[in-house]
C-alpha cells in the first residue's frame, strides 16, 4: 500500500494524525502530510505504508472529511507479482 495527502483537497482538520500519528503530521501550514525522509519531502509522490499501519491509514483516509488521503493499494500487489 502506498499512500499521499493531496494538499489541495486538505483543510488541516488533523484526524488523520490523530488517528495514525506513525504516518501522518501536521507540517508547519497546518495541514497534513505523509512522514518520510527529508530528501523527499518535496515530491508529491505516493509513500509506502508499513504492513502493520495499513488498517489505521485506512481508518485515517476514511474519517477525512475532504478525501483528501489518496490511497493506491495496487502497486504493491504488482510488486509481489514481479
Amino acid at each position: 500500500m502506498k499512500v499521499k495527502v493531496n494538499k489541495d483537497a486538505c483543510i488541516g482538520c488533523g484526524a488523520c494524525a490523530s488517528i495514525c500519528p506513525d504516518v501522518f503530521e501536521l507540517n508547519d501550514e497546518g495541514l497534513s502530510e505523509v512522514k518520510v525522509e527529508e530528501e523527499n519531502k518535496e515530491k508529491e509522490e505516493f509513500v509506502s505504508v508499513k504492513e502493520e499501519l495499513q488498517d489505521e491509514v485506512r481508518d485515517a483516509a476514511d474519517s477525512c472529511p475532504t478525501g483528501a488521503i489518496e490511497i493506491n493499494e495496487g502497486e504493491e500487489e504488482e510488486e509481489k507479482a514481479a
